[in-house]
This record gives C-alpha cells, sequence and structure tokens, in this order.
C-alpha cells in the first residue's frame, strides 16, 4: 500500500493474527515437513480439508477442555452438554481449500516467508514494512492458537503506529466478546508511528485496562479513522449473476 500510492484503505484490523511464525505456539506441534506433506497429500485428494479434520487438530491441542471434560461430564455422569452462542458459532464449520491451507501452512507458517520477507503475491514480494496505515491489532491472553505475544510481533515487522488491544479469553471467547458481557475486560495502548517499538512484557505492565469489551474501543478507533459509511455494493440478479458455475466445493479448490 506504502509502496504502489495506493490510499484506498484508511485502516487495518488484525484479529489474533500472527504475522511472524518463529513462536507459533502448541500448534507448532502438529506441523513439520513430514506431517505437513501427509497433510497435504489428503487435501490434495479431497482438494479441500473437511471441517471435522481440522476440528481435531484443535480438540487436541486443548484436550482438557475439548475432549476429557465432555467424556466425564457426558458420558460418566450422564450431564448433558449445555449448548450457548460460542459452541453453537464453532459448531459452524468450514471446509478448507487445498491450495490455499497448503499455502498457508507451509509457506507462511513453516517457512515463515512472511516475516522473512520471502512471501510473494503476484510474482511481487510483500513487504509488512511498505504499511503505512495505522493498525488495530487485537491479541487475547489465553489464546492457545495464536499466542498474543506472537501477534504482537507485528511491532517489529512495520513502522506503522499500532493500536493493540489484549481481551482476556482464549482464541474464540477473546475475539467474540459483545458489548455487555459480563467479566469482559481489556487492555490497550497505541505505539505512534516510527516510535520506538515496545516490549510485549512492560507494554502488558503499563498498558491501562478497562471494563467490558475490547469492541467498544475498535468502533471509536474505526470511526476515528473512517472517512464516513458508504452503502454496500449491489449484489445484482441472483438467477443471472449469482447463479452457481459449478456444484459445490468448486473447482477452484483443486487449483
Amino acid at each position: 500500500m506504502g509502496r504502489d500510492n495506493d490510499d484506498r484503505l484508511q485502516s487495518l484490523t488484525l484479529f489474533a493474527a500472527q504475522t511472524d511464525f518463529t513462536e507459533p505456539g502448541e500448534l507448532g506441534l502438529f506441523i513439520d515437513d513430514s506431517q505437513l506433506a501427509l497433510l497435504e497429500d489428503l487435501m490434495f485428494e479431497q482438494g479441500v480439508l473437511e471441517s471435522s479434520q481440522m476440528a481435531g487438530t484443535f480438540h487436541l491441542m486443548r484436550s482438557n477442555d475439548l475432549v476429557w471434560s465432555r467424556v466425564i461430564n457426558h458420558y460418566l455422569m450422564g450431564d448433558p452438554d449445555e449448548a450457548d452462542d460460542i459452541s453453537a458459532w464453532s459448531s459452524d464449520t468450514t471446509r478448507m481449500p487445498y491450495r490455499m491451507h497448503k499455502e498457508y501452512l507451509r509457506t507462511l507458517f513453516l517457512n515463515n516467508d512472511l516475516a522473512e520477507g520471502r512471501f510473494k503475491l503476484n510474482g511481487r514480494p510483500i513487504a509488512l514494512q511498505d504499511i503505512r496505515l495505522p493498525v488495530f491489532v487485537v491479541g487475547a491472553e489465553r489464546d492457545h492458537v495464536s499466542p498474543w505475544r506472537s501477534v504482537f510481533k507485528i511491532h517489529s515487522l512495520t513502522g506503522a503506529e499500532i493500536t493493540f488491544a489484549l481481551a482476556n479469553g482464549g482464541h474464540n471467547r477473546g475475539i467474540v466478546a459483545p458489548p455487555g458481557e459480563k467479566g469482559r475486560y481489556f487492555r490497550i495502548s497505541t505505539t505512534a508511528a516510527m516510535d520506538r517499538r515496545p516490549d510485549p512484557h512492560v507494554w502488558a505492565a503499563l498498558a491501562p485496562r478497562h471494563e467490558d469489551s475490547w469492541w467498544l474501543a475498535w468502533f471509536d478507533w474505526l470511526a476515528a479513522h473512517s472517512s464516513g459509511l458508504a452503502p454496500p455494493p449491489s449484489l445484482g440478479s441472483v438467477s443471472a449473476d449469482l447463479a452457481p458455475l459449478v456444484s459445490a466445493p468448486g473447482e477452484y479448490v483443486r487449483g
């Protein structure tokens, strides 16, 4: 964006998103060359990674909460599962296209090409240092998928203004935290463009704590960095423009 003088975007928001994978957290236990080769073969045959297969990995990462507690409570104790909004949302899974998931796991996660300047889009290297617009980044204190200190590394990869919000909760509850929900709090602080990049431990000790959801601070931040609301584009005719081209999941997943 900075390199191409493209000013169409006014801001950038990242939700529990790692850009440097040198310290990826527990997921690193499941990703190495041999395991990824096996997974790539499986995805190539199917065209996708099935949602049940991805869910199995995350269940293993939190087996005490997502496997054994349910076995004990539901099977041994006879207690029915209690449905809530997060469990329903977590069950609404989707398949991952082969090419997209392969590129993410090998190029970004395993090889760390984005942080180290080797990742290319349309043949051109992507440099995070070219980001000039303000960035809002969210991490979660108990995130086992994207540890917040790993998410925090974005500070070292760009000199842009970064507002970092650290929410309580994990990978799901930390992000899906609607205003007014009991027990919600977050820490937030802004590092100005080109200012000295903070140490995560020092940042966590100094960043002011606020009660309620980080969404409210994000809404204010978006309003301050936006040029105004625009009407959504027309979707056109369902019978013509949006008619399905091929049966699901689509040919693109095998590209």
